[in-house]
C-alpha cells in the first residue's frame, strides 16, 4: 500500500480502502481457488496491482465518466479491478474463459462494492457490442489477441506486456491489423522504480 500512494497519493479514503482489502481477499481466495502462484502472492501489490494500474497513468488522460472498458483475458481480476477501483466512473466488463477464475473475480468485485464492475465466462467473441477501451495483461501475443476484439473497440487498446515486443508488432503491421501512426509503446520502468518492472511495456492502439 505505501508504493500504491507513492505513485497514486490523491486517492481517495473509500479507495485506499478497496485497495487495502485486496490482499486478504485474494489470500482467502487463492486458498480455495488457486490463481495466483505463492510467489506472485508474496509480491502482491507489486506484481498484480501497481502492474495493473500502470495502465491507469495514460488512461486517465484518455477515459472519460461513462466509458466502457473490456479486461480480456482478466484471469483472477487483473488488470480490471484494481483499474475499476481507480476508474469509478467508468463501467468495467471483465472477461475470462475459465471458469474457476471469473468466480475469483466475481467475488472479490462483489466483496468490495464495485458497482461498476460486471464478470463473465465468455470467450471476448462471443460478447455482444462494443467497448470504448480493452485491456488486457499477457493473454497472449498481440498478432494473436488483436483478431479477437477486432472491431469491439471505440477508442483504443491497452495491452501489457513484457520483453522485446518488435517481432510481433511487425507481424501485426504486416498484416495492417491497426495503422502504425496510432500505436506507442511505453515502459512502465519510466514511472515506476524496482528492478520487477524493467522491461515490462504499455502497448497502446488508437482508433
Amino acid at each position: 500500500m505505501e508504493e500504491i500512494l507513492r505513485y497514486f497519493p490523491a486517492l481517495s479514503e473509500l479507495q485506499i480502502e478497496r485497495f487495502a482489502a485486496l490482499k486478504a481477499l485474494y489470500d482467502e481466495w487463492n486458498a480455495r481457488i488457486n490463481v495466483i502462484s505463492r510467489k506472485d502472492m508474496d509480491n502482491f501489490y507489486e506484481h498484480h496491482v501497481l502492474h495493473s494500474l500502470a495502465l491507469a497513468l495514460p488512461l486517465k488522460g484518455m477515459a472519460v465518466p461513462g466509458d466502457r472498458i473490456l479486461d480480456l483475458g482478466t484471469g483472477g481480476g487483473f488488470p480490471g479491478i484494481p483499474l475499476a477501483i481507480f476508474f469509478e466512473q467508468c463501467d468495467f466488463l471483465l472477461c475470462d474463459s475459465v471458469g474457476k477464475k471469473t468466480k475469483v473475480a466475481s467475488q472479490v468485485a462483489e466483496a468490495l462494492g464495485l458497482q461498476n464492475v460486471k464478470v463473465v465466462n465468455d470467450r471476448a467473441e462471443n460478447l455482444p457490442g462494443s467497448f470504448d477501451y480493452v485491456v488486457s495483461r499477457a493473454v497472449t501475443s498481440l498478432d494473436k489477441m488483436l483478431p479477437w476484439i477486432k472491431g469491439r473497440y471505440d477508442k483504443g487498446v491497452l495491452y501489457l506486456k513484457g520483453g522485446d515486443l518488435d517481432e510481433e508488432i511487425d507481424r501485426c503491421i504486416s498484416r495492417r491489423m491497426f495503422d502504425a501512426r496510432k500505436l506507442s509503446v511505453i515502459d512502465i520502468s519510466d514511472f515506476y522504480g524496482g528492478e520487477w518492472f524493467v522491461e515490462k511495456k504499455i502497448v497502446i492502439i488508437k482508433r
